[in-house]
């Protein structure tokens, strides 16, 4: 056992524990995807007028409209190669810091809960993606098929 490292209760999960983590890491990386295909799809629904109109306007995000654009590639392209695991490192970096800035200047004043549009949410998206462009797109990625990564 490695210094620093605590004792498992039941060690015959031991194997178990060091198989899985790859494939476990691969699971949040592509369910985080998933996450923003959905989140970016009501914007596709909405439209980029109204999503400018509608978030980035009232909460003084200027030129709106070409951040609206911006987003909604961000979260699409950075969705679907988060899912394969393409430019990995990348996208949930640049995901992270559109988190960041959600959180800072439209979640932030309405308090913490999701429920109310609070900043529970997208602080634990961002954490998580910030996390993802740490560790990479893992073994089971293109980034490793490819054999290159940021």
């Amino acid at each position: 056992m490695a210094q620093g490292q605590s004792k498992l209760l039941y060690p015959g999960l031991a194997g178990f524990y060091e198989t899985m983590l790859p494939i476990a890491g691969t699971l949040v990386r592509i369910v985080v995807g998933v996450m923003f295909l959905m989140h970016v799809s009501t914007k596709f629904k909405l439209g980029a007028d109204a999503v400018a109109a509608n978030v980035f306007v009232k909460n003084g995000i200027e030129p709106a409209l070409l951040w609206t654009y911006v987003i909604i590639f961000l979260e699409s392209v950075g969705g679907v190669c988060l899912i394969i695991g393409l430019f990995t490192r990348f996208f949930a970096a640049a995901l992270a810091i559109e988190m960041l800035v959600a959180l800072l200047f439209v979640h932030l004043p309405k308090g913490y809960a999701a429920g109310g549009g609070g900043y529970e949410y997208v602080l634990l998206i961002g954490a998580v993606c910030f996390t993802i462009a740490i560790r990479g797109g893992g073994p089971y990625s293109v980034d490793r098929f490819i054999g290159k990564e940021l």
